[in-house]
C-alpha cells in the first residue's frame, strides 16, 4: 500500500492556517518597507538587523541545495535538528493516542520530545552488535505507530546502521521513517538524501553543528518530500532562523574544502586515538565508529570519568545507558587535545 501522508498527519495540522508574516505576503525587493512594524532607523549594531529575516531562508537553502544535490523545496531548516524532531511529533502524533518507536541506545532527544508531546514511546533495543532488531520492530508496530527514529551513524555507539535494514522499514512501514544523519560527514556510508524520490515516507535529518563546526548557530536540516516539508513550514514559527545565523552559515558554506580537510584530519586522529587506547589495561573494547567520537568499554567508567574531570578533561560517561554499561564516549579533538587525554590516561591506575 503506497504511503499517504493524509493517513498520518494530525487533522488539526492538516487544516491549520499558518501565521502569515509580512515577509510571507511580500516577496521581492522594494525601496520602502512599511509593512512589518520594524524600526526603520536601523539597529545599534554595525550590521543592520532591524529587518526581519527571510522566513523560508531561500538563499541558505539554495546554497545547501548545490552542496547536497537536493532541491530547495525538499529542505527544511530548523533551530537545530531538535526543532525538526519536535515538529515531527507535533505534526504527526496525536497526544495520548499515537506512538513512536526508537531503538536504544540512541540520541536522547527523541524520548524527551515524545514525553513533552505526550506521545507513547516504544523502545526496541538494538542487537548486541548495535544493529536493528527488525523482528522486534515489526512486533512493536501497530495502527497507531506514526514514526520510527533511526540514528545512523548512531549516537552514542558511533556505528552506521545496516542500510538494507533501513530500506526494509521504508518499504514496509506506512508511517514516517526518520533517519538522523548528524554524523554522516564522517561515515563510509552514503547519505539517504538521494533516496527521497524513492521513498515518500523518508525524512532525513542532518546538521551544521558537527562537521561544519557551527554548533553555536543552531541550524539543523530536514530533507523530505515536498508535501512533508510543507507541513514543517506550516507548523514552524515564522522566523525560526535568525538573520545572523543565516548569513554566518552562508559564509561558512563557501569553505567546503576546509571542512573536507578537517574531516580527513579528524578521521586520522580517530584512528590514532583508537590504536593508543587499545594498549591501556582498563580498556576492554572500542566499538567501530563512523562518527567523530568513539565508544570505549572500560573496567570502571565512573572512576575513569571522575579521574579525567579532576584533571580538567571532560568526556561523556555512558555507563548508565542500557547496552553501554562500562562505557565512556570520547569526542575526537585536536592532536594536542587527544595527546593530552592519552598522556593523562597513561598515569591512571585502577
Amino acid at each position: 500500500m503506497p504511503f499517504n501522508i493524509n493517513t498520518i498527519i494530525r487533522p488539526n495540522i492538516k487544516n491549520l492556517k499558518p501565521y502569515s508574516s509580512a515577509r510571507d505576503e511580500f516577496k521581492g525587493e522594494a525601496s520602502v518597507y512599511l509593512d512589518a512594524n520594524e524600526n526603520a532607523f536601523g539597529s545599534p549594531l554595525a550590521t543592520n538587523y532591524n529587518r526581519y529575516p527571510d522566513p523560508l531562508q531561500f538563499a541558505l537553502k539554495t546554497k545547501l541545495s548545490h552542496i547536497k544535490g537536493v532541491p530547495p523545496r525538499n529542505i527544511f531548516l530548523g533551530n537545530g535538528s531538535d526543532e525538526a524532531i519536535d515538529i515531527l511529533f507535533r505534526s504527526f502524533c496525536n497526544p495520548g493516542i499515537d506512538n513512536v518507536i526508537i531503538v536504544p541506545p540512541t540520541y536522547g532527544m527523541y524520548e524527551v520530545s515524545a514525553n513533552i508531546n505526550d506521545v507513547q514511546l516504544k523502545k526496541v533495543n538494538l542487537t548486541l552488535d548495535y544493529q536493528l532488531n527488525l523482528d522486534g520492530i515489526a512486533e512493536a508496530i501497530d495502527a497507531y505507530t506514526k514514526l520510527i527514529f533511526i540514528c545512523s551513524p548512531n549516537n552514542p555507539t558511533g556505528n552506521s546502521i545496516n542500510r538494507e535494514d533501513i530500506e526494509t522499514l521504508l518499504a514496509n512501514f506506512n508511517g514516517l521513517v526518520v533517519v538522523d544523519e548528524a554524523y554522516i560527514n564522517y561515515s563510509r556510508q552514503k547519505s539517504f538524501i538521494q533516496e527521497l524520490t524513492e521513498y515518500a515516507n523518508l525524512v532525513v535529518l542532518q546538521t551544521l553543528s558537527k562537521a561544519w563546526g557551527l554548533a553555536g548557530l543552531r541550524i539543523g536540516m530536514a530533507f523530505a518530500s515536498e508535501e512533508i516539508i510543507e507541513v514543517f513550514n506550516r507548523v514552524k514559527p515564522p522566523y525560526n532562523i535568525n538573520q545572523a545565523s543565516q548569513q554566518l552559515a552562508l559564509d561558512a558554506l563557501q569553505n567546503v574544502s576546509q571542512i573536507n580537510n578537517w574531516i580527513k584530519e579528524i578521521l586520522s586522529e580517530r584512528d590514532k586515538l583508537v590504536l593508543a587506547l587499545k594498549s591501556m589495561a582498563f580498556v576492554l573494547d572500542i566499538y567501530p565508529s563512523d562518527a567523530n567520537f568513539i565508544l570505549v568499554k572500560t573496567t570502571d567508567a565512573n572512576a575513569i570519568y571522575n579521574f579525567l574531570v579532576a584533571k580538567g578533561i571532560i568526556v561523556r560517561n555512558r555507563n548508565k545507558i542500557e547496552l553501554c554499561e562500562g562505557c565512556i564516549r570520547i569526542t575526537v579533538g585536536t592532536p594536542q587535545e587527544n595527546e593530552s587525554l592519552l598522556n593523562t590516561l597513561r598515569i591512571l591506575v585502577i
